[in-house]
């Protein structure tokens, strides 16, 4: 970030920025991770599930508003996906499973029947036990299972449940489908379940097995369609690892590693003075990349023939060749004169715009919707390289200064910097 006025801007502007950009920037490489080694699966969406572990008084709703914007498909905030209008995705949580201790608690509870006859209100809990007998799954948690057929009744169309609670596979898997097949039968369609501890790979393989099983014994093509919901501490090399391992997830519940940014927890950015009353100015360091480049500058980024970006070049906005389509266009490293490079785009993007202009304030019509935000982000992403996006050994993106800037720069450095007189 670059200052052209003369006043140190507030701590205020820096710090919300400084949040706001770790969830938007976070987003995209845990999309970009999460999608499958297997291109015959669908790709897996993602949802925040950040909102107890979001810092600040308002953490939440700016962790589900930002990683919205980068991309995540949902948020488990009710708050703010009613006024976001954002989608709302989550399930119920352990202790309303073990708030159920025994099937008397669900006897007599009723759902509506939209297909097979007249509209009426159908008991649950002898059907679900019917088929529970049919397969043989005596031995499941009743517990468990009253907790689903309770969850069923209140929410048939969106039914999806946390099958973790006591034992996945043997228990809360077949609890969910003995619900489920109850549930097809009265003419609802189940949503799917949720994974939130063990090895997320064999389980979820396990229960995509189950599920085609079930779709294939009872001609139940719903099967087929269900969600595989996993959480539990899901961060970048968890989902890298997944890929290579293979595994059934269709969604990803993410939450910590989300809103807190496991990575890289504080944005690296910094605000600096390059210009005062029209006269540019420079701050030099031992650290090269701590040296400024001075002035007020133009960013652009230039496309080449294959649609993807090569390059950001700085120029200053003094200039009178700024950068065009088809013109040759010489981008220099800002600190090493021997790394350049010709460019001659086939597009330029100019990428800064105005939106506060000092003491006139803020410049109308600037704003874009919350919509268009997570469209402009989704595109940048869709014309990233993907060597950049790489988990291992990333690709570096260049960002160049003019000709003009470079010498500019260089210049103002040696005038800056005291002789040193040895004796």
């Amino acid at each position: 970030w670059e200052e052209t006025a003369g006043a140190n801007p507030p701590r205020a502007l820096m710090t919300p920025r400084t949040a706001d950009g770790r969830a938007s920037r976070n987003t995209p490489r845990q999309l970009a991770e999460g999608g499958p080694a297997d291109f015959t699966r669908r790709k897996p969406k993602c949802v925040e599930f950040g909102l107890r572990r979001a810092q600040g008084p308002d953490g939440g709703f700016s962790a589900s508003k930002y990683s919205h914007i980068g991309g995540f498909h949902a948020t488990s905030n009710v708050q703010a996906g009613k006024l976001l209008n954002i989608p709302i995705a989550g399930t119920h949580a352990h202790s309303f499973i073990m708030s159920y201790t025994s099937m008397a608690l669900v006897e007599g509870v009723k759902v509506k029947r939209l297909k097979g006859g007249a509209e009426e209100m159908v008991e649950l809990l002898p059907l679900v036990m019917k088929y529970r007998e049919e397969l043989g799954w005596t031995k499941t948690n009743d517990g468990e299972l009253a907790a689903f057929v309770g969850y069923a009744t209140s929410f048939p169309n969106v039914f999806l449940c946390l099958i973790d609670t006591y034992d996945t596979v043997h228990s809360g898997l077949r609890n969910f489908v003995l619900v489920s097949l109850v549930l097809d039968d009265l003419g609802y369609t189940p949503r799917g379940i949720r994974l939130d501890s063990g090895d997320l790979s064999y389980l979820s393989l396990e229960c995509e097995y189950v599920f085609h099983t079930m779709a294939d014994r009872f001609s139940r093509p719903f099967f087929y369609d269900l969600d595989i919901v996993a959480s539990n501490d899901i961060n970048e090399n968890v989902l890298h690892s997944l890929n290579k391992q293979g595994h059934g997830i269709t969604m990803f519940g993410i939450g910590t590693n989300l809103v807190t940014c496991q990575s890289q927890p504080a944005l690296g950015c910094v605000y600096k003075l390059v210009e005062i009353d029209g006269e540019p100015r420079i701050k030099l360091s031992n650290d090269i990349e701590k040296v400024l480049i001075p002035g007020k500058k133009v960013a652009y980024r230039l496309f080449g023939e294959a649609g993807w970006p090569l390059l950001d070049l700085l120029v200053d906005s003094k200039e009178v060749d700024q950068p065009r389509v088809g013109v040759r266009t010489l981008c220099l490293h800002p600190f090493m004169e021997q790394k350049r490079v010709a460019v001659v785009p086939k597009r330029v993007v100019k990428l800064h715009h105005l939106v506060f202009d000092g003491k006139n304030g803020v410049v109308p019509g600037q704003d874009s919707t919350l919509s268009e935000t997570r469209q402009f982000v989704n595109d940048q992403v869709n014309h990233t390289r993907p060597d950049l996006l790489r988990h291992v050994n990333s690709g570096e993106y260049k960002v160049s200064v003019s000709e003009d800037t470079f010498r500019f720069l260089h210049q103002l450095w040696h005038t800056e910097t005291p002789v040193r007189e040895l004796r």
